[in-house]
C-alpha cells in the first residue's frame, strides 16, 4: 500500500458537510476553496493511485449535493508549468517546444495554438520526454483519462440525442 497525493474539484457546499465527509472516509483530506471553487486535498493510502482516486471520489459523492468534476494535478499544463514539473527553466521548455533542444518532436498544443498561453496536456509530454518514470507517466494517463470521464459525465446529459448516439458510437470504435 502506498500514499497517493491529488485533489477534487467539487461543485457542491463542502463547507456545510465538513463532519459528513469525515464520517464518510474523508479523514485523509483536507478541503476548502479557490475562488469560490471547491477542493479536497487527498494523501490517500491504496494499492494503486486509480484506487485512491476511485474512492476519494466516491466518498465525496456520497454525501448528497457533492459532485467531483476534476482531478488534479490537471493533465491541461502550461510551458510555465512543464518547467515548474520538470525542474527547468522557462526557456528550456521554450527551446524544447520549438524544436531547438532536445529530440524534436514536442507533443502539438491540445488548445490555444497561435496563443501565448497555450495548454498541453502532460500525459503526452511525460511520455515524449522518456525522463519520467512509469509511476509519474501511468499517474499522468490516469488523470487523463478520469478527467475525460468526469468532463463526460458532466455533458452528455445536455447532447442532443443525435450527439449521444455520436459519443457512443466513438466509445464502440475505441
Amino acid at each position: 500500500m502506498n500514499e497517493h497525493s491529488f485533489t477534487l474539484i467539487i461543485i457542491g457546499d463542502v463547507d456545510s458537510h465538513i463532519d459528513e465527509l469525515f464520517e464518510a472516509g474523508c479523514d485523509d483530506a483536507t478541503f476548502g476553496a479557490v475562488d469560490a471553487v471547491a477542493y479536497g486535498e487527498f494523501d490517500r493510502v491504496a494499492p494503486t493511485f486509480a484506487e485512491a482516486v476511485a474512492s476519494g471520489i466516491a466518498a465525496v459523492e456520497s454525501i448528497p449535493g457533492l459532485r467531483v468534476i476534476r482531478v488534479e494535478p490537471d493533465d491541461f499544463v502550461t510551458a510555465a508549468d512543464i518547467a515548474a514539473r520538470l525542474g527547468r527553466s522557462r526557456e528550456s521548455v521554450r527551446l524544447l517546444i520549438g524544436g531547438k533542444r532536445g529530440p524534436g518532436g514536442f507533443p502539438a498544443p491540445v488548445s490555444h495554438l497561435c496563443s501565448k498561453h497555450r495548454l498541453w496536456r502532460w500525459s503526452a509530454i511525460a511520455n515524449w520526454l522518456g525522463e519520467a518514470d512509469e509511476k509519474t507517466k501511468l499517474q499522468a494517463r490516469t488523470i487523463a483519462a478520469l478527467n475525460a470521464a468526469l468532463e463526460l459525465r458532466e455533458s452528455l446529459p445536455s447532447l442532443s440525442p443525435e450527439d449521444r448516439a455520436l459519443v457512443a458510437a466513438l466509445e464502440r470504435a475505441s
